[in-house]
């Protein structure tokens, strides 16, 4: 181990950090730092809790992937832990995912507003 390395956050390309953050903002209750704004090329959400935070990178060409097809195939995608998928189901809609798969019965597949794919995780 590093003690000089620390995990410091994860960094998603989108055409508009700042909605992006704001969408992921709402779905986790995490703040927009205070010093990030609309328009800003690079957003970050702070992490409460001190771990590592989601931040958002302005990419004007950025094309989102075709999950399940490999056309343009994902880098990485995030999991929430949730109590209750079926209670955060419509919150999550209505924040601006869109549902990719319901199959599983421990976990649920969206796109968020960039067409990022997440899952909401009853595991």
């Amino acid at each position: 181990m590093s003690a000089g390395v620390k995990f410091g956050c994860v960094a998603l390309d989108c055409p508009d950090p700042y909605g992006l953050a704001g969408f992921y903002g709402e779905l986790l209750g995490w703040k927009i730092h205070d010093e990030n704004k609309p328009g800003d090329r690079w957003v970050t959400l702070v992490n409460p809790d001190g771990g590592a935070d989601i931040c958002f990178q302005e990419d004007p060409a950025y094309r989102p992937p075709t999950w399940p097809s490999n056309e343009r195939a994902q880098m990485l995608h995030l999991d929430f832990d949730v109590p209750d998928i079926d209670a955060e189901h419509q919150r999550v809609l209505d924040l601006g995912a869109r549902l990719l798969d319901d199959e599983p019965k421990t976990f649920r597949v969206y796109a968020d507003p960039a067409g990022h794919p997440f899952c909401l995780c009853a595991c």
